[in-house]
C-alpha cells in the first residue's frame, strides 16, 4: 500500500459516515456573481425575479444544512448594492451603472433572507479587478476616469495597480462603506491579489518607480508583497474599528509555497503559489492576527500527485496560528463524466469532509460554487442531508474578537403549544442575544449540549411553536433554551420544561 493511501486509511479507519457531526462547524457556499456564474442566472432580470432566485437558492442551501453564504458583492470594482463610490454591477442589468428595476437593494435583501434561515452573510469582494474584458465600457462615474494612472491592462483584463497607495485607500473606503451600512457578518477576500501571471510581467513600472522606497530591482517581489500586506493590515484595523464583531476572512489559493522554495512550505509541486506569484503572504497575516479566518481553496483530489488534498489540509492545520481554519472544496469538479477518475467517485467530497473533521484545527468547509448544487452531484446532496449535515451546526466562535457569552434567556414558559422567553439585556452590542437554541432530550436521557442531535431548532424569535404530536403515545421531553450572540458565544441553558411530543 502506498504511503498516501495508508495515511488515508488510518484517517478514515473506524469512522462512520453516519457519525454525529460536530456541534460547531462552518458550512459555507460561495455564490459567484462575476459572469453570472451562480446568481443572477442572467443579466436583466426584474427585481422580483432576482428576489425569487435568491430565495430558491437559499432554500436549497438551508435544506443541505449550510450555515453561511459567501456572496460576491463586488466582483469587478462594481456593486450589488447602491453605492456612491462605485457603479451598479453590469451582472445585474447588463449595463454597468444601471440599477435593478424596480429599485431595491440586493445586498440588503440577501442579508435579511440569510438571517431568516440562520445563515451568516459574508460579503465577498475582489479587491483589484476592474473588468473581465479590457474592451468593456466602464460606467461614466467609474473612479478610474478621474484616476487613470490607477488602472493597468493585463492579460486582456483591467486591474487596479496595488502599488498605488491611493488605490489601497480607495478599496479600504469601499469595505468600510459596506461594513458601516450593512449588517454583514464578515468581509471576505478571495485569492485574487496581484493577478495570476501570464507570460508577461505585471505592468506596474509607474508605481514601482514612484513608491519603491529605494529598493533595488531584486526586491520588487518583496515590494509587491508589502503592498498587499499594507492593505490587509489596514483593513483588519478599520473593519474592527467600524464594527468590532465583523469578521475578516481570506480564501487563498490552496498552496502558500512549495517546500522546494521554502522549508516552511507544503509538500507540493504547484505551478503557482500565493507567496511567489500572487504576492500574498497569507501565513504572515495569520501569524500577526490580521485576519480572523483562512479558507484555502484546496481544489485537488485526495492523492493528487502534485497537490494531495490530505497533505494540504494537514499543512494548513499546522499553520493556522490560532485563527479559524476552514477548507474550500471543488464541488464543481464532481462529475460522472470527469476525466480524472477520482472526481467520478461519489464519495470523493464526502471523504474530504470526513478527513477535515479528523483535524482539530480545521473547523469546517465551504463549497465552490452554488450553481453546481442544482445538478446531479453523484449523491453528494443526499450525503449532506442524511449524513454529513443531518443536524444543525453553530459557526465556530472567535474568542480573540469576543469570548463573553450573552445572558441566558429569562422567563422561559409554555403557553398552550408554544414556548416563550425573553432575551437578557445588554448594552454592549457583542453581548446581545441574536439567536436562540431550542434543545430537546427525552426524559431519562442525559442532556448533552454538545450533541447536535439534541438541537431541535435555532431561531431568532422569542417564541417557538412545538411540533404537533406525531404518535398515539407521545414521548416526554425536556426542553431548554440558550442564547447566542453575534459571534456564536453561547449562554448557559435555561432550566428544562417537560413537554409531550
Amino acid at each position: 500500500m502506498k504511503k498516501s493511501q495508508f495515511l488515508i486509511f488510518l484517517l478514515l479507519a473506524g469512522s462512520s459516515f453516519g457519525q454525529v457531526a460536530p456541534k460547531r462547524e462552518f458550512r459555507g457556499v460561495w455564490v459567484a456573481t462575476v459572469n453570472n456564474i451562480d446568481w443572477p442566472s442572467r443579466p436583466g432580470l426584474s427585481s422580483e425575479q432576482l428576489k425569487k432566485e435568491t430565495q430558491q437558492l437559499l432554500d436549497l442551501h438551508a435544506r443541505n444544512g449550510m450555515n453561511a453564504i459567501i456572496l460576491q458583492v463586488r466582483p469587478a470594482a462594481d456593486a450589488f448594492y447602491p453605492s456612491t463610490l462605485e457603479p451598479w454591477s453590469r451582472y445585474l442589468s447588463g449595463t454597468q451603472g444601471k440599477a435593478p428595476q424596480p429599485a431595491f437593494d440586493p445586498l440588503q435583501f440577501w442579508i435579511e433572507e440569510c438571517h431568516k434561515r440562520n445563515m451568516e452573510l459574508h460579503a465577498w469582494i475582489n479587491p483589484f479587478r476592474i473588468s473581465q474584458n479590457a474592451e468593456e465600457t466602464l460606467s461614466g462615474t467609474h473612479v478610474v476616469h478621474k484616476n487613470p494612472e490607477w488602472m493597468v491592462r493585463y492579460g486582456g483584463k483591467l486591474y487596479f495597480d496595488p502599488g498605488w497607495p491611493p488605490v489601497r485607500e480607495f478599496i479600504s473606503r469601499v469595505v468600510v462603506d459596506i461594513v458601516s451600512r450593512y449588517d454583514v457578518d464578515a468581509i471576505h477576500f478571495d485569492d485574487y491579489f496581484y493577478p495570476y501571471p501570464t507570460k508577461e510581467d505585471f505592468p506596474d513600472e509607474a508605481s514601482w518607480r514612484r513608491f519603491k522606497r529605494g529598493l533595488p530591482a531584486s526586491r520588487k517581489a518583496d515590494w509587491r508583497r508589502s503592498n498587499i500586506d499594507e492593505l490587509i493590515h489596514s483593513l483588519s484595523e478599520k473593519i474592527k474599528k467600524t464594527k468590532a464583531w465583523v469578521k475578516f476572512g481570506i480564501s487563498p489559493f490552496g498552496v502558500w509555497r512549495n517546500q522546494d522554495k521554502d522549508r516552511l512550505g507544503s509538500d507540493t509541486r504547484a505551478g503557482v503559489t500565493n507567496y511567489d506569484h500572487l504576492y500574498a503572504d497569507v501565513l504572515k497575516w495569520l501569524r500577526k492576527g490580521w485576519i480572523d479566518y483562512c479558507l484555502p481553496q484546496i481544489y485537488w483530489q485526495i492523492g493528487h500527485p502534485l497537490a494531495d488534498f490530505s497533505k494540504l489540509i494537514r499543512w494548513w492545520a499546522a499553520n493556522a496560528f490560532g485563527r479559524s481554519l476552514y477548507i474550500g472544496h471543488a464541488l464543481y469538479r464532481l462529475d460522472g463524466n470527469a476525466t480524472v477518475p477520482a472526481w467520478k467517485d461519489p464519495d470523493q467530497l464526502t471523504q474530504q469532509v470526513e478527513l477535515t473533521r479528523r483535524l482539530l484545527k480545521v473547523q469546517g468547509s465551504a463549497f465552490f460554487s452554488s450553481s453546481h448544487f442544482d445538478r446531479d452531484l453523484l449523491g453528494f446532496d443526499t450525503d449532506l442531508r442524511k449524513k454529513l449535515y443531518r443536524f444543525p451546526a453553530l459557526i465556530p466562535a472567535m474568542p480573540w474578537i469576543d469570548h463573553r457569552a450573552p445572558h441566558p434567556p429569562k422567563n422561559f414558559r409554555q403557553k398552550g403549544n408554544t414556548l416563550f422567553w425573553e432575551a437578557g439585556k445588554s448594552k454592549k452590542e457583542t453581548d446581545k442575544a441574536v439567536r436562540f437554541i431550542v434543545y430537546r432530550n427525552p426524559v431519562g436521557k442525559k442532556f448533552d449540549p454538545e450533541n447536535p442531535e439534541q438541537i431541535l431548532a435555532i431561531t431568532r424569535e422569542l417564541r417557538f411553536p412545538l411540533p404537533a404530536d406525531s404518535s398515539r403515545f407521545p414521548q416526554r421531553y425536556e426542553i431548554r433554551i440558550s442564547a447566542l450572540d453575534r459571534l456564536h458565544n453561547e449562554s448557559k441553558p435555561t432550566r428544562p420544561i417537560i413537554v409531550k411530543l
